[in-house]
């Protein structure tokens, strides 16, 4: 009997805690982008989750959200519409339709199913909600952090080691530099001159903006809410640092996001009768936004709304999108388009004096926009029913992890319009997603949260 015991001990001391694959790819993002392995490292935490999900579904215990059947169905459009990558819209680039691009990017989405799966299956014991928040209001602070690093020090960048490992020609794509490739901002011309806009450790500076959204409102309900002592006050300073950042992001988006949080939460605090909470949440605001009025932060919003830059671009994709969706409303064309030409003249194409005139994507301007072109007006239906359908069964959730949750689901629906949502933003909705399903699913042997969580 020693001996057995003896030989049972080694494979005890390097077993790693439930819940880890979770931990290590959100906790450890940062280290991942440096890396240069970016949003493919949600790709390779899928592996050790799907071996755990196999493991549940051999002793019987596997099980799916409601309403997954939708979440299914959308993985087969998605799937079925590879079959037209090779035809061409009206209004679109003859050829500029990329099967690769496709492949990537459903390969993202079975990934994302996995993560999704994982965590519901989890018990609250194995993984709790808490360490949840707090991992991701963990990877809000990198995020902060990396907003200032991109506001300070823009032209801030190196070679990651996966740059390294490709051949000269591939590494050189703009496409794989904004994937591999870190850099603490974006130097564009918004404002008529060139601005920083942060971006690390993410790839574009609307991702930052998006997953600062998001993972904001778990830093206040895991650092801030069940925080105490020095991760209170680390959050607390975080928050307001993090208004340099976000100003600077010029992200209208990002902007009108966090002032809808703001109303959910004080809708949120009122609905709980917490009335003097809601008006000492108020009094912040307010405090807030005079400190950015009389703050030089106020100029560059100012120059903002007096360059709308891109507008009359998004508003010709959005079109485009729309009419391709109308020629192919079951099953989409499988991929995004280049547009013939220009939002002027279809004779107004790319160049090498001009890279930006012509021939932009037609459905990279937004989430809605993807799923129009790439699978049909059924297919968008399906993607935004699941999470329509997640958002109303668990509306009455009144805890806290449960409201950030929700908000969480939520404000997919706005920020589809502009921002894509893969992968990481769509992957910390899925969490979400899965929060509230196992919250409410009260399986037998799960242990309660901590009271109010």
């Amino acid at each position: 009997m020693t001996a057995v015991h003896a030989a049972e001990q080694p494979a005890r001391a390097i077993r790693l805690p439930a819940g880890w694959p979770f931990v290590a790819l959100f906790a450890g993002y940062p280290l991942w982008w440096a890396l240069g392995l970016g949003q493919f490292a949600f790709w390779v935490f899928a592996v050790p989750m799907a071996v755990e999900l196999v493991r549940r579904h051999r002793a019987g215990g596997l099980r799916v959200p409601p309403g997954f059947g939708l979440w299914a169905l959308f993985l087969v459009w998605s799937v079925a519409g590879l079959a037209f990558v090779g035809l061409t819209p009206t209004g679109a680039l003859p050829g500029s339709g990329g099967l690769l691009g496709a492949l990537v990017r459903i390969g993202c989405y079975l990934a994302l199913t996995v993560l999704l799966l994982y965590v519901g299956n989890l018990s609250r014991t194995e993984l709790s909600d808490l360490r949840v928040a707090r991992t991701l209001g963990w990877l809000c602070l990198a995020t902060i952090a990396g907003g200032l690093l991109g506001t300070v020090a823009p032209h801030f960048e190196f070679t990651a080691p996966a740059e390294r490992l490709l051949p000269g020609a591939l590494a050189a794509d703009p496409y794989v530099q904004a994937l591999l490739h870190p850099a603490a901002a974006q130097v564009m011309d918004v404002l008529g001159y060139e601005a920083p806009r942060p971006k690390a450790p993410w790839e574009y500076t609307n991702s930052w903006g998006n997953n600062l959204s998001l993972l904001l409102v778990w830093l206040v309900v895991g650092w801030v809410r069940f925080g105490s002592g020095w991760r209170r006050w680390a959050a607390a300073l975080a928050v307001g640092l993090a208004a340099v950042p976000i100003v600077y992001s010029l992200n209208r988006g990002l902007w009108v996001g966090l002032a809808l949080s703001l109303g959910f939460l004080l809708y949120w605090l009122l609905r709980r009768r917490r009335v003097a909470a809601a008006a000492l949440c108020g009094a912040a605001a307010l405090l807030a936004a005079a400190a950015l009025l009389l703050s030089p932060l106020m100029a560059i919003v100012e120059q903002r709304a007096a360059s709308p830059h891109s507008d009359d671009g998004r508003a010709t994709s959005s079109a485009a999108a729309v009419r391709a969706a109308n020629e192919s409303p079951v099953a989409g064309w499988g991929a995004t388009r280049e547009a013939l030409g220009s939002g002027d003249s279809i004779a107004v194409g790319r160049t090498p004096e001009c890279p930006q005139c012509g021939n932009s994507t037609i459905g990279n301007n937004g989430h809605l926009w993807l799923l129009l072109v790439a699978n049909g007006w059924v297919g968008a239906a399906l993607f935004v029913g699941f999470f329509a359908l997640t958002a109303w069964r668990h509306r009455r959730d009144r805890t806290p992890v449960g409201a950030a949750a929700l908000l969480t689901v939520l404000l997919l629906f706005w920020y589809m319009f502009f921002y894509v949502a893969l992968t990481a933003p769509l992957a910390i909705t899925m969490t979400a997603v899965a929060l509230l399903w196992r919250r409410a699913a009260d399986r037998p042997g799960t242990a309660a949260a901590p009271v109010g969580v």
